[in-house]
């Protein structure tokens, strides 16, 4: 009798083990179920006629990562000129505003001041002196030379000849400084006033002055550019500065009008790093425009090696909650979501890094947003 009874004890705990077990499998096999049937997109014979859906499959080709750099416009010194004056004086004139185009040789500016008109006046009195001395010079030379006159007095004739040529050559170099011709100079076209002349064709950057200002030999008048050998200044990360090589090609383009691209060639790849690890690279265009100002800000790309990758069109990718997704055919009717990991871009195709869920399968190419919104729909119904 109670062996009976033991043996019943144990056949109902092994009946509520497998009903148990039984219950729980049924609920993950509908959960499963579930999971499977979210991300099956299903569609009827009328939304399949409606519907234009066609496929493709990975495809193995060369692509090109490109790397995505910022910089500016920049001018290298030797474009950047500083305008001043040797010697200070008035403001008499000028015309310039920033922005400004100027021809090398246009005046620029004109100034005033008492000394110019006082060192005009020593270079003409010192030319009247010189004459003066040199025929006394040779006029003592041929005395000395006939005895009629002492070695001392020629000695004395030679030197104050010599020291009034070489002061009449300096007050010459010192008019050229500001401009006056010293050869055209004469007392009858004596002037209070001075041009100042562009040295460069390009365009005006600053003007630091007004008319009436006094400005000293160490003021900076005006600050011009010439733009016909601007460059662009990248900053590129440490981490794809060895990527990249001296006569590089790459695009550039601005902000306001992407669409306009401008090539440019790797000139200079510096070999320091900024405290953000980035290092300049710098570019030069191979056409100028006179609407890439220094300053500017711009975008640029940059193509480097080529590596073998599997690939689909940019169309069959469709993105949801920030993620990137592909839709496999099952049938003409039925097709599941898959989840992909993108790689480089490139001539509308893209890399795509996990792919042994999608190898030899039929992806969707066009008609992926259709199948995206179905299945959005599904689930809001749901």
């Amino acid at each position: 009798m109670k062996a009976f009874i033991y043996s019943a004890k144990v056949f109902l705990l092994l009946t509520s083990i497998a009903l148990f077990t039984g219950c729980n499998s049924t609920k993950e096999e509908q959960a499963t179920n579930e999971e499977t049937n979210e991300q099956v997109v299903t569609l009827t014979q009328e939304q399949l006629k409606n519907a234009v859906i066609d496929t493709t499959n990975l495809s193995l080709r060369n692509i090109s990562s490109v790397v995505k750099v910022t910089g500016t416009i920049d001018v290298p010194p030797q474009n950047m000129v500083s305008v001043s004056t040797p010697l200070g004086g008035y403001i008499a004139s000028t015309k310039l505003l920033p922005g400004m185009h100027i021809y090398k040789g246009e005046v620029i500016a004109k100034m005033e001041d008492q000394q110019y008109i006082q060192l005009q006046q020593d270079y003409l009195i010192t030319k009247s002196k010189l004459m003066y001395a040199e025929q006394e010079y040779v006029r003592q030379k041929e005395l000395n030379l006939n005895k009629a006159s002492s070695d001392k007095v020629l000695q004395q004739t030679e030197t104050e000849y010599k020291t009034l040529r070489i002061s009449l050559n300096a007050l010459a170099e010192k008019l050229k400084l500001i401009n006056i011709n010293p050869i055209k100079l004469s007392e009858g076209n004596l002037s209070r006033q001075i041009n100042i002349y562009s040295p460069i064709d390009g365009y005006v950057s600053k003007v630091n002055v007004n008319i009436g200002k006094y400005v000293n030999p160490t003021d900076v008048l005006f600050e011009l550019i010439d733009p016909s050998d601007i460059h662009l200044n990248l900053k590129v990360f440490e981490k794809d500065i060895d990527k990249l090589a001296i006569g590089q090609k790459l695009i550039a383009y601005t902000n306001t009008n992407p669409d306009k691209k401008y090539l440019c060639d790797i000139i200079l790849i510096s070999k320091d790093f900024d405290v953000d690890r980035t290092a300049e690279v710098h570019c030069h265009f191979d056409k100028y425009d006179k609407n890439l100002l220094s300053g500017m800000y711009m975008n640029a790309e940059i193509e480097v090696k080529n590596h073998e990758a599997y690939t689909l069109p940019e169309d069959a990718i469709v993105n949801f909650e920030g993620k990137d997704y592909v839709f496999i055919a099952n049938s003409k009717q039925a097709y599941t979501i898959q989840e992909v990991q993108l790689g480089v871009k490139e001539n509308g195709f893209i890399e795509i890094k996990n792919t042994t869920a999608l190898t030899g399968k039929a992806i969707v190419n066009k008609g992926a947003y259709t199948l995206l919104m179905k299945m959005k729909n599904k689930a809001e119904e749901e």
